[in-house]
């Protein structure tokens, strides 16, 4: 148990005549030392490889292992009876990810799947069941274990709060099954709650995730500090008069980690960096008096390279450090719909004149101006570089990348660190 936990820590060249003195001395106190071991441990990356880009993803991925901790094949999904259902194919040994497994091992890397699952009420129903929970647990580790992967990571999105002492109880029976098998979780970011763009009062809180648990019982904990948007109600504010809807604002990561690492040992916890984009409708207020943000779908950085020269537009490094571009569609609504409120950021650059006097006229009935345009943000290298120096600066473990498809800029495997 002693030897596991220290190789979990990247500590496993500690003689054994050590461990065992340790072993002796600390008793029980033993996993503390996860805590402790900050000043050698290796900086680590993983990356999440989609099971619905498998064939680019494992082409994609395969080069670079000499860049990569651990890699994440994203994976499995589970099923309303608590059992595994593998959307990417993982279990054949003649599958596109065979090559990639058999190389990353020969390499040291970590094959280390994920299991999600986002479907609120099944979750409600499996893990509050200690029959049921105890069988998907047992599915979990009949599936690392016959797969010969290195781990699992635990995936549950969207989970009720009432359920929050069921989760923490389905990671300890997990935890303890899996022996020396890691055991990785991904977990929502969450935003200082004096910080959160919400209506609801500070003492009204609740959370589905124990963080002091999930420290207890995780090996690494991959926070998704992605998909901020206007979460933020403090940094929406200051962004003044600027288009704020960014993926992740190295600020709001700095607040989301200094707020969860109360709970959570630096020492596991991951920054989760995203590789993609977003596009959004935006429809300015009247007198600058903010916008309307309509998300319309995420892309990969090819999509907004070429939208951008179709529209003869030239991308700029936005105040995050992300990509960014705007442009006027060919059609655009005329006002802003009814019913809607403005987001928090306000300003009126990107207004236009296009739109005519008789769209004017209406738009003003309805205290909007005319105008809506699209806007583009995204990662490229240069700011997830910038993330993994933050990453650094805030004494983490590392970077969780969401995702490796080939999609990304490829760039990126220039700026990751070699182990």
């Amino acid at each position: 148990m002693v030897k596991s936990l220290l190789l979990k820590m990247g500590l496993g060249n500690i003689p054994a005549c050590l461990i065992l003195f340790l072993a002796v001395l600390l008793g029980n106190s033993m996993p503390s030392l996860a805590f402790a071991a900050t000043t050698t441990r290796p900086f680590e990356v993983s990356g999440w490889l989609p099971y619905w880009r498998v064939a680019t993803s494992t082409a994609d991925v395969l080069p670079h292992l000499n860049k990569l901790t651990e890699i994440n094949p994203f994976g499995y999904t589970v099923k309303t009876d608590g059992t595994l259902f593998d959307a990417a194919n993982l279990n054949s040994a003649t599958s596109t990810w065979a090559p990639l497994i058999t190389a990353a091992h020969a390499q040291h890397v970590r094959v280390v799947p994920t299991v999600m699952w986002s479907n609120t009420n099944a979750i409600d129903h499996i893990l509050s069941s200690p029959t049921l929970r105890a069988q998907h647990v047992a599915a979990i580790v009949a599936m690392v274990k016959q797969n010969n992967f290195d781990g699992v990571d635990i995936d549950y999105e969207g989970k009720k709060a009432s359920d929050i002492n069921y989760f923490s109880q389905f990671l300890k029976q997990l935890y303890t099954a899996m022996g020396s098998k890691w055991v990785m979780c991904t977990i929502e970011a969450r935003t200082p709650p004096e910080e959160l763009n919400t209506t609801k009062p500070l003492g009204q809180f609740q959370y589905a995730n124990d963080l002091s648990a999930i420290n207890k019982y995780c090996d690494r904990v991959r926070i998704m500090t992605y998909d901020q948007e206007s979460a933020d109600k403090k940094l929406n504010a200051a962004a003044g008069n600027t288009i704020y809807t960014p993926v992740a604002d190295p600020a709001w990561i700095t607040s989301v980690v200094q707020l969860m690492e109360k709970s959570i040992a630096p020492s596991k916890m991951e920054m989760g960096v995203a590789t993609y984009g977003y596009e959004y409708d935006v429809t300015p207020y009247a007198k600058g008096s903010g916008y309307l943000y309509n998300l319309l779908w995420s892309f990969n950085l090819k999509y907004a390279t070429q939208l951008a020269s179709a529209f003869n537009k030239t991308p700029l490094r936005n105040s995050v450090g992300e990509m960014a571009v705007s442009y006027i569609p060919t059609t655009t609504p005329a006002v802003l719909p009814a019913g809607t409120s403005p987001a928090t950021s306000t300003t009126a650059n990107f207004l236009t004149a296009s739109a005519g006097v008789a769209v004017a006229q209406a738009a003003e009935s309805t205290n909007a101006l005319p105008g809506t345009f699209r806007y583009m943000t995204w990662s490229d290298a240069t700011s997830i570089a910038q993330k993994i120096a933050l990453a650094k600066k805030l004494g983490i473990r590392g970077v969780a990348i969401f995702k490796l498809d080939g999609g990304e800029d490829q760039n990126l495997w220039n700026i990751l660190p070699s182990k």
